[in-house]
C-alpha cells in the first residue's frame, strides 16, 4: 500500500472520526488525544488479539482490542483489503476505552463457512447479516460501526 493511499486513510478516519464525535456517538472519547505509537502497530503484530467465534453460518475470525467491558466499536474492511487496513486506528480507539472488533469478512483471512451447503453470498446484506450475527455470538446489543470500502456499505445496513 502507498504512502499516499495510508495518508488518504488516516485523513479520512480522522474526518469520520470527528463526524462522530460531533454527533455525539463517542460523546465522551477523546480519540485523536489517545497515544498509539505508529511503531506497534506494524503488520503482523498488531496490538490486539486474534479470536474466533461461532456465528450464524459462519466461523468468524476477528481481532479485538481494548477493555471488554468498553463501549464497543465493531470496524469492518472492504475487499480486497483485511483487518490490517485499521491497524493504526484500533490502538487509538483502544487507548480511548472503546473494545474494538475487526472481523474478518466472509471469503477473508480466518473465517470459514461452517457449511458446504451456505450460499457463497458477497452482498451487502449477507455481509451485514455476518456481522449481526458476530455482534449476538459476543453478547453485544449495540455497538458503534464503522467501515472501508464494502465495509461502509455493509455498516450503512
Amino acid at each position: 500500500m502507498t504512502h499516499d493511499t495510508l495518508s488518504s486513510r488516516r485523513r479520512f478516519l480522522g474526518v469520520a472520526t470527528a463526524a462522530a464525535s460531533q454527533l455525539g456517538l463517542l460523546a465522551a472519547f477523546d480519540v485523536r488525544a489517545a497515544d498509539a505509537s505508529p511503531a506497534a502497530s506494524t503488520r503482523g503484530s498488531a496490538p490486539w488479539t486474534l479470536k474466533t467465534v461461532r456465528a450464524g453460518d459462519l466461523e468468524i475470525g476477528y481481532a479485538e482490542a481494548g477493555p471488554s467491558d468498553g463501549p464497543p466499536v465493531l470496524l469492518l474492511h472492504g475487499w480486497p483489503y483485511d483487518i490490517h487496513c485499521y491497524e493504526e486506528v484500533a490502538p487509538r480507539l483502544a487507548a480511548a476505552g472503546l473494545r474494538v472488533i475487526v472481523p474478518y469478512v466472509r471469503g477473508c483471512g480466518t473465517t470459514r463457512f461452517l457449511s458446504a451447503d451456505t450460499p457463497r453470498n458477497g452482498q451487502q446484506a449477507a455481509l451485514a447479516s455476518d456481522a449481526i450475527a458476530l455482534l449476538d455470538a459476543l453478547g453485544i446489543r449495540q455497538a458503534i460501526v464503522g467501515g472501508c470500502d464494502w465495509g461502509a456499505r455493509t455498516a450503512c445496513i
